[in-house]
């Protein structure tokens, strides 16, 4: 290849013009210039020139139609190619039909190294495309929570089996208030006649969806307010969504990590990095965490073991910091007909209480830090 470029970088010679005529004088050959090509008059000379090689001129022709393709080779590549893409190994190749007898080898070869080069670099956007269009999880974490799903679907299914019949046709999972009002009223006769059967549903229910990440948990807070009142309703609430939360931080740990990095990297970076911000007063944090509204209850559970949260300090921020909120939303389970949509439960002056709160629990580290300052 570098010597093909080197004579494309040769100037054209042109080709030696033959100025003698061969004179045919009877034997005697003499040399003679003649302005063109003609046979002499008289003594009967016979008088030829010299033309120049037909090889010779096929090789000159050939010489500057490579110099010109050349020339359009190199506007076209600078035009196309990035300057961060200099390297050869990402040129692309440009098809020239015309020289194709003469650069087939060069040209297979610079196409492998150019597939070699595709395939190999794992940071073109191409690449980032198709690892971002991939299911994260593989075949053996696929199998594992399908199994943890069964089990658990297999368990509420034999609890719910074993209670007292009743009319469930009526009983669908509460969606919005009007299903709530509604379930209330059909279960409020249960609950008073199997009060033991009905709490044993009802906690497997809501562990169940806590854990599966299923919506509609705080429709389960609100009827435990409006079935048992608030001290009961609260002691159930923060139960069984400890209890959730901690079959959801196993599960995560189990298989988590690539669905959560394929579903929330930003966020996933943001709180690894707080967490390592934060580790000598981590506690205070987590509770600040599950006080505030600041991240969702699902992000914090699915996301605590893979920033190696401990297990200990997740668990104790989960059964003290999930009170408040569960105090609120059991109370408003009690008036019920007054509230017309999920979202009159956080309104400013309960979000205000909340961050209060929220604030009492990471005062202490605000406290120490300043004394460290001084």
């Amino acid at each position: 290849m570098d010597m093909l470029w080197e004579e494309l970088n040769e100037e054209p010679r042109p080709p030696p013009r033959s100025q003698s005529l061969r004179i045919d004088l009877g034997g005697d050959k003499r040399s003679s210039l003649f302005p063109d090509e003609s046979s002499a008059v008289g003594c009967g000379m016979k008088l030829t020139k010299k033309r120049p090689s037909t090889k010779m001129k096929m090789s000159t022709n050939v010489l500057v139609l490579m110099r010109v393709l050349k020339k359009i080779l190199v506007i076209r590549s600078s035009s196309q190619i990035s300057p961060a893409k200099t390297h050869p190994r990402s040129l692309q190749w440009i098809k020239l039909p015309m020289l194709h007898s003469v650069m087939a080898p060069t040209r297979n070869l610079i196409r492998d190294e150019e597939l070699g080069a595709i395939s190999d670099d794992d940071d073109s956007p191409s690449g980032k495309r198709s690892k971002l269009d991939r299911f994260p999880l593989s075949r053996w974490e696929l199998a594992v929570s399908l199994g943890v799903f069964l089990v658990f679907s297999s368990g509420l299914f034999c609890i719910y089996i074993t209670m007292p019949a009743a009319e469930f046709g009526k009983l669908k999972l509460p969606r919005s208030i009007s299903d709530l009002r509604l379930l209330k009223d059909n279960l409020a006769n249960y609950a008073n006649e199997y009060p033991a059967q009905f709490v044993l549903g009802y906690c497997a229910t809501y562990i169940f969806m806590q854990t599966f990440m299923i919506p509609g948990t705080i429709f389960m807070s609100l009827l435990a307010g409006a079935l048992f009142g608030v001290i009961k309703g609260v002691i159930l609430v923060v139960f069984n969504a400890t209890a959730g939360a901690t079959c959801c931080f196993f599960l995560s740990k189990l298989i988590g990590r690539p669905l959560i990095t394929w579903l929330w990297p930003d966020k996933l970076r943001f709180f690894q990095a707080e967490i390592g911000k934060r580790r000598d007063k981590l506690l205070n944090y987590m509770l600040f965490l599950r006080i505030t509204p600041t991240l969702p209850n699902l992000f914090i559970n699915l996301a605590s073991p893979i920033v190696d949260v401990p297990f200990h300090v997740f668990f104790l921020a989960t059964l003290v910091g999930l009170i408040p909120a569960a105090y609120i939303t059991v109370r408003a389970g009690l008036a019920m007909g007054d509230l017309k949509s999920v979202k009159d439960l956080y309104d400013f002056k309960t979000l205000s209480v909340l961050f209060l709160i929220g604030f009492i629990s990471i005062l202490p580290t605000i406290l120490k830090r300043k004394k460290i300052y001084e």
